[in-house]
């Protein structure tokens, strides 16, 4: 019976998930066929060219082309597979989206698992202490992480630790002028610190704030009282009743923070020129390259939707006890 709830449950998960991937096609494709940018002049800068050589890009590009005829080409190439070919990088999509991609997933998953990790300990440092300086020191830390522009800190970042004191390296994902085989793990993990300090920002407060108020429930319950009756206090009393019973809503939050994660991905990888899909994002949209940002933005819609799911499934079937939560509340 269990089994076939959570296959009707995945099964009406994938049904959504195909209406959505739909209707993010067409709105997006309307949205880039109503950009001003003009792909050509983008692609060429300020070159100038002979009116020949531009009727030629203007065909590449399909420029003149109707807009309905040009989604419907795309969209019967991509049910086959085929996502097309960079305008600027020109190189099949599903090339570029692979390397940009693997690229942003480390940077990623390394700040996911640091936000949550620290957000974690901090909200149950501070949920133990309610009331008490260190809890207030740990909240307007926490308001102090909202309230920052991510851009803004690792503009900060940049300047303090890799201009002015020159610990790390200004940009990129690996050192300027060695070859795939000359560049070690140490290379890649020190380019590397700085974008993920900063991403992890982004999740770091709200996992914080939200284990606080949870461990600051679960230890005014009924059965934390029973157990301190028999004799259980301290960081014992909290490991043993508090954490177990904190640990996967506040999962359930950091997999709910997907789309967060992405977004700050565009930012901290422009900022840092990291090599990764929010760069190429952005390289698509300001030369109006549709294949690779009509890509791009389909293969976020999948990851944001699988973050999602992940957090409905703890959600249904994993932790139930949320949801009974939430119901009574």
């Amino acid at each position: 019976m269990k089994h076939r709830k959570f296959g009707i449950f995945i099964g009406k998960k994938i049904i959504r998930l195909l209406i959505l991937l739909m209707v993010v096609c067409i709105a997006s494709f309307w949205l880039i066929e109503q950009s001003p940018i003009d792909p050509v002049r983008a692609y060429i800068g300020e070159m100038s060219i002979q009116p020949e050589q531009r009727a030629l890009l203007e065909e590449y590009w399909g420029v003149n082309t109707p807009s309905h005829e040009k989604f419907f080409n795309w969209a019967k190439n991509l049910l086959n597979g085929d996502f097309g070919v960079s305008l600027i990088y020109r190189m099949p999509v599903t090339h570029v989206i692979k390397e940009r991609f693997t690229a942003s997933l480390i940077l990623m998953a390394s700040s996911w698992l640091l936000s949550g990790v620290v957000g974690f300990i901090l909200g149950i440092i501070a949920g133990m202490n309610s009331g008490s300086l260190i809890d207030k020191a740990i909240k307007t830390y926490c308001y102090v992480l909202i309230a920052t522009p991510t851009f803004w800190l690792a503009l900060i970042l940049l300047l303090v630790f890799s201009v002015y004191l020159g610990w790390f390296p200004v940009g990129l994902s690996v050192p300027i002028g060695l070859t795939a085989e000359e560049v070690t793990l140490f290379d890649r993990i020190q380019h590397l610190i700085l974008p993920t300090l900063t991403l992890s920002v982004l999740g770091v407060a709200q996992i914080a704030m939200f284990t606080r108020e949870k461990l600051i429930e679960v230890l005014s319950s009924d059965y934390v009282l029973f157990a301190k009756a028999r004799g259980e206090k301290g960081l014992d009393l909290v490991l043993r009743h508090g954490v177990r019973n904190v640990a996967l809503p506040a999962i359930t939050l950091q997999f709910l923070g997907f789309s967060e994660l992405f977004g700050g991905a565009v930012l901290v990888e422009q900022v840092f020129s990291y090599p990764g899909i929010g760069q190429a994002t952005v390289a698509a949209g300001l030369r109006s390259d549709v294949p690779l940002l009509l890509g791009i933005v389909l293969v976020s819609t999948v990851f944001v939707f699988l973050g999602n799911l992940i957090a409905d499934i703890i959600y249904e079937f994993i932790d139930p006890r949320i949801k009974q939560q939430e119901a009574t509340q």
